[in-house]
């Protein structure tokens, strides 16, 4: 049975809650959390010093992995100050979207891949008061997003294959990261770029190097023996 609630919570995050994209964001993902006390974790991730906590949603038809749904980020949400960046690896984004907004998600992310109108469900989830992400994965182009780059807060660039946890980093996705940035200043645009798979302090500091500011790290984080410790590390990296 998962522990979603405790007595620890709620806990007020120091997170900066709309950082620009010169800010470094260290955003733990719940999928490497122990799913048997989840209120206990989130505490330990926000008292760690996590700006933003990813909740990565699988449908196991997008990705070959099942994870949690909305009811999850609900629970976490109304026990919790912590900034809830969602990211969809669904099939559907479009069909879902208003119970992930009604959750109380912050920032909802959709895949470029997935089956929907892209514009008009980036449109939807702004309209909701949502910070607006697009992700896009490893073996997908940069050209793929560009038609959107306007339209969004938050560029995801995956840098393993989406669907599980525990991956190594895929070093082949910098260049993606570095003409991502590229455009942004071309373009006069602001979103962030964020990255996800197999970040730790090593691998933070290459993708920081090549343009991202948002680092989502799951074992380098909740696996490690002293959480605070990483969070920094990878903050400072």
């Amino acid at each position: 049975m998962f522990n979603v609630g405790s007595s620890a919570i709620p806990v007020q995050s120091p997170a900066v809650i709309q950082p620009t994209f010169n800010d470094r964001v260290i955003a733990p993902s719940l999928l490497a959390a122990d799913f048997s006390n989840i209120g206990g974790e989130v505490t330990r991730a926000i008292n760690a010093g996590a700006d933003w906590l990813h909740l990565d949603v699988m449908d196991g038809n997008f990705v070959d992995n099942i994870s949690f749904g909305p009811a999850i980020i609900q629970a976490v949400h109304e026990h919790n100050d912590i900034y809830l960046d969602v990211h969809l690896m669904i099939s559907r984004p479009d069909h879902y979207l208003d119970r992930f907004v009604a959750a109380g998600s912050d920032l909802i992310t959709v895949h470029v891949e997935a089956d929907h109108d892209v514009a008009e469900t980036l449109k939807r989830i702004r309209a909701a008061n949502c910070l607006a992400g697009l992700a896009i994965n490893p073996a997908t182009p940069i050209e793929a997003a560009e038609p959107y780059l306007d339209q969004i807060d938050l560029l995801l660039c995956m840098t393993v294959v989406p669907g599980f946890g525990g991956q190594s980093f895929m070093p082949e996705v910098l260049p993606k990261i570095e003409a991502a940035a590229a455009l942004r200043k071309e373009r006069g645009l602001s979103f962030h770029i964020e990255v996800d798979g197999g970040i730790g302090e090593k691998t933070a500091s290459q993708c920081v190097q090549s343009g991202a500011n948002v680092l989502v790290a799951g074992s380098s984080t909740f696996g490690a023996p002293d959480m605070a410790a990483a969070v920094t590390a990878i903050r400072q990296a």
